[in-house]
């Protein structure tokens, strides 16, 4: 159910999405391929004053990898034409971002031009690893288009991964751990692409040795940090110099790892897991009145926000400080521990140590826990967080968020990256049984 409602947001040539800034305006009208971010705006949603109904190129990757690992009925030749429209209009849109934007342009609108927004370098990090997984699914013309688009993001990101850019919530500039790990992904897969036509480039190799030392140096001695500042005068940016205070411990370092190139066993990731969670539940900084009453009431939970000093909730004329769980930051974490009870599965090894005593104590795991009683209790765990994401949602359809006190959703409605998310989290969990 979870993957038709993620599907109907995908346009195809007989299933369009109308522009509700201009209705009535065919030229406006969805290309195939085209993934919007929900199908929610002012005029459709009272209350909310944001409008979704826009290709964004991280989470239209992050769809389209679903609908890749969906082992969909192909046409003949083998190919999934809903793959096909993706690769087709991911290229239609990176030859609409022209100078003054760049290639990491961030939003287009359904028809595939530029909106005006943000630079994102996380985005074709994350489309490459999307066509790269798709590309055996597409028909011959858009493995070659495929081929095209693979090189040109990397050729941009080869040039770019140095630098500061907008981060994953796309409301500060700076280092981002999450972009990092999604380029480091990237560039490591690309290496071991077998994939006829894909370059690789001498300095693909340097890259990933700078990433994985980058992401290193986010650590401030207890928690991985997500945006590090510019220091604006040639110097190294230092975790102890974040974007801005209120901003740790951010879930997107939790998405590094399921989406990037973090090891879910990374002792230090798991420090910093384990703090989001004590941040949400009774006596945390930013506590959910949900999570206790779910956790009382049903044994399920807990929900996740993005990060403390939150205030979106949708409607960003009425911040809210502290803001609210998200259905994907859930997910999200549930994956994290299903893919690390998979790896403890494989390894025959709990990686517990002074860093990471507190996310295994979360699941009642300690260093005397044998490796298949701890891969149990994590899976456990995590499908106590995906119950609440199914308790709370709206007969199974998922908004971007629940309200921290009711629980019910609030937020724009049918958030495609919640299907997305909880689709991949339960792909990963089907590693971990």
């Amino acid at each position: 159910m979870m993957f038709t409602f993620l599907f109907r947001n995908i346009a195809s040539d007989g299933f369009l999405f109308s522009d509700p800034q201009s209705p009535g305006d065919v030229s406006r009208d969805s290309k195939p391929g085209c993934v919007i971010a929900a199908p929610s705006f002012p005029a459709d949603t009272p209350g909310i004053d944001e409008d979704y109904v826009f290709n964004w190129v991280r989470d239209g990757a992050i769809t389209a990898m679903e609908v890749a690992k969906a082992d969909l009925p192909t046409r003949p030749g083998g190919t999934v034409q809903t793959l096909n429209d993706y690769v087709q209009f991911a290229d239609l849109c990176h030859s609409n971002a022209r100078p003054p934007l760049t290639k990491g342009h961030a939003c287009f609108n359904i028809a595939g031009d530029a909106r005006p927004w943000t630079e994102q370098n996380d985005g074709p990090a994350l489309q490459t690893l999307t066509v790269l997984a798709a590309y055996d699914q597409l028909d011959l013309g858009t493995q070659k288009r495929a081929v095209d688009l693979v090189n040109a993001n990397v050729a941009y990101l080869l040039g770019v991964y140095r630098d500061p850019t907008t981060n994953l919530w796309e409301e500060h500039s700076g280092y981002s751990f999450f972009a990092r790990s999604a380029q480091l992904r990237c560039f490591e897969a690309v290496q071991a692409s077998a994939v006829v036509g894909v370059d690789k480039p001498t300095g693909l190799r340097p890259a990933v040795d700078w990433l994985r030392q980058a992401l290193a140096d986010h650590w401030d001695g207890s928690k991985y940090v997500s945006m590090m500042a510019d220091p604006g005068d040639g110097s190294q940016p230092s975790p102890q110099n974040p974007v801005v205070s209120g901003y740790d411990p951010n879930i997107d370092i939790v998405q590094a790892a399921v989406y990037g190139a973090v090891p879910v066993t990374d002792t230090r990731l798991l420090a910093t897991a384990a703090q989001l969670r004590a941040q949400w539940e009774e006596g945390g900084i930013a506590f959910y009145p949900i999570n206790k009453a779910d956790k009382e009431q049903f044994g399920i939970g807990p929900l996740f926000g993005r990060y403390p000093g939150d205030v979106y909730d949708g409607d960003t004329a009425h911040p809210v400080l502290g803001g609210h769980p998200w259905a994907l930051s859930t997910c999200n974490v549930a994956e994290l521990h299903y893919s690390l009870a998979a790896a403890i599965r494989s390894s025959g090894a709990v990686p517990v140590d002074d860093l990471s005593g507190p996310f295994f104590a979360q699941s009642g795991i300690d260093a005397s826990t044998a490796p298949a009683v701890a891969a149990a209790a994590l899976t456990a765990t995590g499908d106590a967080m995906m119950q609440a994401v199914v308790y709370h949602s709206d007969n199974l359809e998922l908004s971007e968020q629940f309200d921290g006190s009711s629980g019910y959703e609030r937020s724009v409605h049918n958030l495609t990256w919640s299907y997305a998310a909880y689709l991949s989290a339960v792909r990963a969990r089907a590693g971990a049984v």
